[in-house]
């Protein structure tokens, strides 16, 4: 079991930066795959970005390519989502995420395989 406790959302101005965090429990965080997600208003999830268990790769939504960075402490159970250049079309409910996978490799972008969520964080971009 898994619990995901996230912080760091808020209102920004177009242009602006901030930085979610997400923190894991247990001993076995390192194992983990982890994601984040995001839902704006009336519209489906979506995926942002995704980092395998040692945080050697990654993988990002075309959208938030270049102005978000994913990483990972490991050693403080936490992953963090550092957002640069934010624009009123970024405004959502972020989630992050968590799974174990067999393979270190693999960075799935689509919601239902992961089984931890937290309980999301509201940002809003305003122009």
């Amino acid at each position: 079991q898994v619990q995901l406790v996230e912080s760091g959302g808020g209102l920004v101005q177009a242009g602006g930066s901030l930085r979610l965090s997400c923190a894991a429990s247990g001993r076995t965080f390192s194992t983990y795959t982890m994601a984040w997600f995001r839902q704006a208003p009336g519209k489906e999830r979506q995926f942002v970005v995704v980092i395998n268990w040692d945080g050697s790769s990654t993988y990002y939504a075309d959208s938030v390519k270049g102005r978000f960075t994913i990483s990972r402490d490991n050693a403080k159970n936490t992953v963090y989502l550092q957002m640069n250049s934010l624009k009123p079309e970024d405004t959502a409910v972020y989630y992050c995420a968590a799974a174990r996978f067999p393979s270190n490799g693999y960075l799935p972008t689509i919601g239902r395989v992961y089984n931890y969520w937290d309980q999301g964080t509201q940002v809003t971009v305003s122009s």
